[in-house]
C-alpha cells in the first residue's frame, strides 16, 4: 500500500516520528534487515517480518501501558497512606477485647462503638 493509501490513523499526531523511529528500533532489536525499505514504504519487506516488527512494537506498547498504570496506583496507595497517617484522626476508638486492641480499630474513622440513629 503506497503512503497515499494509509487506512491507519495514530491517534496522536504529534508522536508520528517517535512512532516511525520505534519501528526502526524493534527491527534493529529483531535483527531484521532493514535494506529492502525504500524510504517509508515497507511493501518489499516480508509479511513474517513486518508482523515481528509491528507484534513486538504493541507487546512493548502494552508493557510501558502497565508499568505506567503500576506507578501510578503505587503512587496514589502511598500518597493516601501518607496523607493517613499524618492526618490526626479525632473519633478514633479503640476497643480492648480477649486480645487485646482490636485490628479493626487501628482503621482510621473506623469505630466498634455503635453509631446512633436519629
Amino acid at each position: 500500500m503506497g503512503a497515499g493509501q494509509r487506512s491507519n490513523t495514530l491517534m496522536v499526531k504529534e508522536a508520528a516520528q517517535a512512532m516511525e523511529q520505534f519501528k526502526y528500533e524493534v527491527a534493529n532489536e529483531l535483527n531484521i534487515n532493514t535494506q529492502p525499505i525504500q524510504g517509508d514504504y515497507w511493501g518489499y519487506m516480508t509479511a513474517r517480518d513486518c508482523g515481528a516488527v509491528g507484534g513486538h512494537m504493541v507487546k512493548r506498547m502494552i508493557e510501558a501501558a502497565q508499568r505506567s498504570l503500576a506507578d501510578q496506583a503505587a503512587y496514589q496507595a502511598t500518597s493516601a497512606f501518607r496523607q493517613t497517617v499524618n492526618t490526626p484522626q479525632p473519633n478514633q476508638n479503640l476497643s480492648v477485647g480477649p486480645g487485646g486492641p482490636s485490628v479493626l480499630s487501628s482503621i482510621p474513622g473506623f469505630t466498634t462503638q455503635p453509631q446512633q440513629q436519629q
